[in-house]
């Protein structure tokens, strides 16, 4: 456990790579503890994007109530900042019902955003933008890589609107930087980090792949993408943008297992080493 004030709010935190079961496991700790979980997700805050991200069906939730999920049509974008305020409001509405907040997802600088604070603000910049508009995903991220190689590693290498935006605050401030405490209240967090073989995952990761395939991952991107475009499906994950490649034709059904699983994998290793990091974090600060 992290050492915090001892007037610090009390909060679970549990956080793993994709597909290691931190869905069923916060379920399991509410049951246990007299809990609600707050997802930690940036994609289940979606309405319609049930499949492609693994969202909870309400029998699964087992009578524990769960927050932020489906508060914002696909269309409208949720940033780190919106999730630091939503999850502060959850947080303060659970503890007033005398539960234990439960945050448990995979969107890792969510969990960074809200402990350690958010970037100062950084205003468009329309020149930068347009000329990094003409660049594609590759060097828009060796860009990233050459210039913050800490941020690059926190991002998706194919989600253009992340990467230029990084590109913009690198440009304003060197690199992205260091966060300012927020005026929040303290948490206590215990953590419970799922860290399965690398064997393990990758079979659980292929699993869950043909599973959301069986259950219509395709139909259901064909209808977001309806809904939003190709440009911001593109943005909503590497399942819809892979799938949005062969619905537009750009690749055939049999890639789509290979490649998303091989996608899948390169996303949890990421997942993992913000995962060692918090790790040694924790160990070092006499946990």
């Amino acid at each position: 456990m992290v050492p915090s004030p001892s007037m610090a709010t009390k909060i679970l935190c549990i956080a793993g790579p994709t597909a290691s079961g931190k869905t069923a496991r916060a379920v399991a700790e509410a049951l246990a503890r007299g809990g609600e979980v707050i997802s930690v997700d940036s994609r289940q805050v979606y309405r319609g994007l049930d499949i492609g991200t693994e969202k909870i069906a309400p029998a699964e939730m087992r009578g524990v109530p769960h927050h932020l999920i489906d508060i914002r049509n696909p269309g409208d974008p949720y940033s780190a900042g919106d999730f630091v305020h939503d999850a502060e409001r959850c947080i303060r509405d659970i503890v007033a019902c005398r539960k234990i907040p439960i945050l448990a997802g995979g969107t890792h600088f969510y969990f960074d955003a809200l402990f350690h604070g958010l970037p100062p603000e950084t205003p468009a910049n329309a020149k930068l933008r347009a000329f990094l508009e003409t660049l594609p995903d590759a060097d828009l991220y060796a860009r990233i890589q050459q210039q913050d190689p800490k941020r690059a590693a926190q991002l998706d290498p194919k989600n253009r609107r992340r990467l230029i935006r990084a590109l913009e605050i690198i440009e304003r401030h060197g690199k992205v930087p260091k966060r300012t405490a927020l005026p929040k209240p303290p948490y206590a967090a215990e953590w419970i980090l799922l860290e399965p073989s690398d064997e393990k995952l990758r079979i659980a990761i292929r699993h869950r792949l043909e599973e959301t395939l069986a259950k219509g991952l395709i139909e259901e991107t064909r209808r977001v993408r309806t809904a939003v475009g190709d440009a911001r499906l593109a943005e909503l994950g590497l399942e819809y943008r892979i799938i949005g490649e062969y619905i537009r034709g750009e690749r055939n059904e049999a890639s789509l297992l290979p490649a998303l699983t091989s996608k899948l994998w390169q996303y949890a290793r990421r997942q993992r080493a913000w995962l060692r990091k918090l790790r040694d974090e924790t160990v070092s600060s006499g946990s």
